[in-house]
């Protein structure tokens, strides 16, 4: 591989999802291998202390550099935690040889830079069952395991989750940390834009689902109430899909693994023409991720809430920036 092939390659993995966009990754590139670091510069220590939800995210960018390695036509061996003395050296890709991509291979790659959060609500249309049953087929080749939840008992206990843990997230230090990676600049390389944060209050929003509120610091306690007129019919309560991701083991081995499963599904999802949001207040918590995993009776680790839909018509929002290839990424001499 040329250095302009792994430029090619990291460019698709930077377009992964991460918490607060926070990017917390850095590639090494040799001739025949890529490697992945946990950048602990970007760490989230009120929000992420353990840093599991970054390692997840680093993992899913490692998933988006095989996908973009496919479709450029190598093969592509990961070995996860390679046994070199550095904790913060999580995966090797080795390129072990050439392929004809697939037409399948392609239009992942092509996902890549179409796919991003979107946290406006979603139409009333369902999700196809076919795509649900190939999302969870695509997880588990990644030892990772795609329940949705669609039983009302189930539902029910989980948007409670949710919605304490929304509440308990309300100290001075964890929204000094969100506002920390809020973004008012356009051309921001990284953060959440404020134009991609819906506006008004998400407690109002016409949906079971309660989406992270990011500007609760800044909120005036009264409720919300949308203007317009007090007799027209109420709006139409959106109905998404939720699904929730995990693994058999809880170690960053297994946080790795959920993280390539959760781009390995947005870039099916993406593809079908699906988008994804996170509802990732219940598990940032290690106690409330233990309550969830009592109250549904998982066997595993619950790690991601994925809530899935078809996106407006009118795009709504911004799209978070990237950071350059050239800040994430160096090479070695062969």
């Amino acid at each position: 591989m040329e250095e302009q092939d792994w430029v090619r390659v990291v460019a698709d993995a930077t377009w992964a999802p991460s918490i607060l966009d926070t990017q917390p990754w850095r590639f090494v590139a040799g001739p025949d291998r890529l490697d992945l670091f946990f950048d602990r510069e970007r760490a989230l220590p009120v929000l992420d202390p353990t840093g599991r939800q970054q390692v997840i995210s680093c993992g899913s960018a490692l998933e988006f550099a095989v996908v973009a390695l496919s479709a450029a036509g190598s093969d592509g061996a990961v070995d996860l935690l390679t046994d070199d003395g550095d904790p913060d050296h999580l995966a090797t890709i080795e390129v072990t040889g050439t392929r004809d991509p697939s037409d399948e291979d392609r239009g992942l790659a092509a996902a890549i830079d179409r796919r991003h959060t979107v946290r406006a609500p979603f139409e009333s249309r369902a999700v196809p069952a076919d795509l649900v049953d190939r999302l969870q087929e695509e997880a588990g080749l990644l030892d990772t395991w795609v329940k949705p939840i669609t039983r009302s008992e189930e539902e029910v206990a989980t948007v409670v989750l949710v919605s304490r843990a929304e509440e308990m997230e309300q100290g001075a230090a964890y929204l000094a940390e969100i506002q920390r990676w809020m973004r008012t600049d356009p051309g921001a390389v990284d953060g959440v834009p404020v134009e991609a944060v819906p506006s008004g209050n998400p407690h109002a929003r016409p949906s079971n689902w309660l989406i992270r509120d990011f500007v609760a610091g800044e909120r005036e306690q009264s409720p919300f109430l949308p203007a317009g007129d007090p007799d027209a019919p109420p709006p139409e309560v959106e109905g998404p899909l939720v699904v929730l991701m995990g693994t058999g083991g809880d170690d960053r081995y297994d946080w790795l693994q959920a993280g390539r499963g959760l781009g390995r599904i947005l870039l099916h999802a993406t593809a079908a023409g699906v988008a994804a949001s996170p509802l990732t207040q219940a598990l940032d918590w290690p106690a409330t991720r233990t309550r969830l995993q009592s109250r549904l009776s998982l066997v595993g680790h619950p790690q991601l809430l994925v809530r899935l839909g078809y996106p407006p018509q009118t795009p709504t929002g911004a799209v978070s920036g990237r950071r350059p290839v050239e800040d994430v990424l160096t090479f070695v001499p062969g």
